[in-house]
């Protein structure tokens, strides 16, 4: 299949703030985390593991997978595969074991099934209507997007931040693609709603949000609101491609073919 799948900020299962945990680990700027990034953060550490913390961790998840089609799903006539399918449904399924161990529900994995297909199902959408309205991501987009990730955590470039990520499961291939289909649906999100900045009453919400969620967390304190409002408008804007490109899912959704060939 010739689209990438794999969103950063928009639909959430793999979103690729999972490069930015990534590098964090890796031993820069993990305290300049976005005060309201805990939720990316845990679905990215996922993420990371997906494809590879080694044999054991693949053969762990195996299981699972017994039944699923070799296609997925078809969208308007692309499939999505099962090789497609794998690490993004091992991805959540680690996740939510390892949320178990913490006190959480345990998972169902035919419902997690569900919400992985129905999550690439929907970044294919997007991914077909940016291919109709003309957008696209060059190499060297992707190489400056991940020149700035590397930088915002103290990392010397682009080769390092992969360096990083693929020391943790995620191959470049992989992590250039997250980024490609990032930049991709931001371009679509604006040419859908336009171009907007977060006003001030906005990243103050988002501030204070992230205040009482620290509180819930056993009182983490927060640095000053002018230390971290970088993160917060980044934040933000997250939030809005997030809002917008649902919306749009939902208007795609109405008029596209689909079929899910899961049990």
């Amino acid at each position: 299949m010739a689209h990438h799948r794999i969103t950063r900020t928009v639909l959430g299962p793999l979103a690729a703030a999972a490069l930015l945990t990534l590098a964090a680990c890796s031993g820069g700027g993990s305290d300049d985390q976005s005060p309201g990034s805990s939720e990316p953060t845990s679905q990215e550490s996922s993420d990371a593991g997906s494809e590879t913390d080694g044999e054991a961790g693949a053969d762990s998840s195996a299981p699972e997978l017994e039944g699923v089609p070799d296609v997925v799903a078809e969208v308007n006539g692309e499939e999505v595969t099962k090789d497609e399918f794998a690490p993004v449904f091992e991805a959540r399924l680690q996740q939510a074991l390892t949320a178990v161990q913490s006190g959480g529900q345990a998972p169902d994995p035919e419902e997690l099934k569900k919400q992985t297909a129905d999550d690439l199902v929907d970044t294919e959408l997007l991914t077909q209507e940016a291919a109709a309205r003309g957008i696209s991501v060059s190499d060297e987009d992707v190489d400056a997007e991940l020149g700035d990730l590397a930088k915002g955590y103290d990392l010397e470039s682009a080769d390092a931040l992969l360096t990083a990520l693929e020391e943790q499961g995620t191959p470049p291939t992989q992590a250039r693609d997250q980024v490609r289909v990032q930049l991709l649906v931001e371009q679509l999100v604006e040419d859908e709603a336009g171009a907007s900045e977060p006003t001030e009453a906005e990243l103050r919400e988002l501030y204070a949000r992230a205040k009482e969620q620290a509180a819930l967390q056993g009182g983490q304190q927060l640095p000053p609101f002018a230390q971290v409002r970088a993160q917060l408008e980044e934040q933000a804007a997250s939030e809005q491609v997030g809002e917008v490109a649902n919306g749009l899912v939902a208007e795609l959704r109405e008029d596209a073919e689909i079929t899910v060939h899961l049990e």
